[in-house]
């Protein structure tokens, strides 16, 4: 049975997850595939990828918090064409300024299966699980030099730092960008 504390972070989460997705929701809907395709210039990473970036590493998270293997598979690849078939996380930026959206239709509906699957995901979790350990210390390298370690406590990364981190905050910053890069491809941003 969950605290009442972790009722309301939950539902506090539900909240916010529903809003971040609409910012990516009306963000895809007000750009086509120039804008995400567009290079700026050396060093400068196009808003495909940051798209694909979080969308791909949300729907891999979802092994380590639940066991649900990702969405993405070669059938997914096929249909949608990403010129670099990797979120990129352990590649570099000189690499990824090369990712490119090929279907831009499909990937807004691989985009919206993830993120229908995280709110139905977060619509029926007990509140009890935030507090399950779901990488424990000591962690691996990978892990180590993340965010979601230091955010972490002594007994290891939660439910609850993993979907605040991996998801929430993680998504958050990539809508930053696409704010940001939205400025370099003539639209304008979409919140104050």
């Amino acid at each position: 049975m969950a605290d009442a504390t972790n009722v309301l972070v939950l539902d506090s989460l539900q909240r916010r997850m529903k809003a971040m997705h609409s910012l990516y929701h009306q963000a895809v809907s007000t750009m086509d595939i120039e804008h995400v395709n567009h290079f700026e210039r050396e060093g400068v990473l196009p808003i495909a990828f940051c798209l694909f970036h979080i969308t791909n590493m949300i729907d891999a998270s979802f092994m380590l918090m639940t066991g649900t293997l990702p969405i993405w598979n070669a059938e997914w690849q096929a249909r949608v064409g990403m010129t670099i078939d990797d979120h990129g996380k352990h590649r570099t930026v000189d690499e990824m300024i090369h990712q490119r959206i090929g279907d831009y239709e499909a990937f807004q509906e691989y985009m919206r299966a993830v993120f229908t699957r995280t709110e139905e995901w977060l619509a029926q979790l007990d509140a009890a699980e935030l507090d399950r350990v779901v990488i424990t210390r000591p962690f691996p390298p990978q892990i180590a030099s993340t965010y979601s370690a230091r955010v972490a406590g002594p007994q290891g990364i939660t439910l609850l730092d993993a979907t605040e981190c991996w998801i929430y905050q993680h998504g958050l910053r990539h809508m930053g960008e696409i704010e940001l890069a939205r400025g370099l491809v003539g639209l304008n941003g979409m919140t104050s």
